[in-house]
């Protein structure tokens, strides 16, 4: 059993819930720029995979599932250089994606942004950015916390 740590939401929910809010208005970004639910929540997944988030990971399934993404695409997400399931736009959704998660070895190189640049429209991968920006926020204070991610006891709700 993994200790306990401090819930930041909880110890100082003021901050918890500005990023919160800063989250919704990511969404109504996407959602105004052309960013569909299935796109989103790709790039929600598949940054929540690379950082190891397992609790974020199961949110962003359920959202998934429940915007029509069937589960042989989600199982072809850490795969999706070999995979052909993904859209030119996903795909370089998902490189982008990398790219905002491990920012700190390559930065966002010329060539991931003229790849993601020739698919996306700019207020697009703006869109894409912020989403990038906003999960990779959540994933660091639920992996700081070690949110628990129980054993499902019925199916997730659609």
């Amino acid at each position: 059993m993994t200790e306990q740590r401090v819930h930041l939401s909880k110890t100082e929910p003021a901050a918890y819930q500005a990023l919160d809010a800063f989250s919704k208005t990511v969404g109504s970004i996407c959602a105004a720029n052309g960013i569909d639910d299935r796109l989103k929540e790709l790039v929600m997944i598949h940054c929540s995979q690379l950082n190891g988030c397992s609790y974020c990971t199961r949110i962003h399934v359920d959202r998934a599932a429940a915007a029509g993404i069937d589960a042989d695409t989600l199982t072809q997400i850490p795969v999706w250089r070999e995979s052909g399931v993904f859209s030119d736009r996903e795909r370089a959704a998902l490189e982008l994606a990398e790219a905002f998660t491990f920012i700190a070895e390559d930065g966002i190189s010329d060539e991931v942004y003229d790849l993601v640049g020739s698919v996306f429209t700019e207020k697009e991968y703006a869109a894409l950015s912020w989403a990038c920006v906003s999960i990779n926020a959540f994933n660091r204070i639920v992996i700081a916390g070690r949110y628990p991610v129980p054993p499902r006891t019925a199916p997730a709700a659609s």
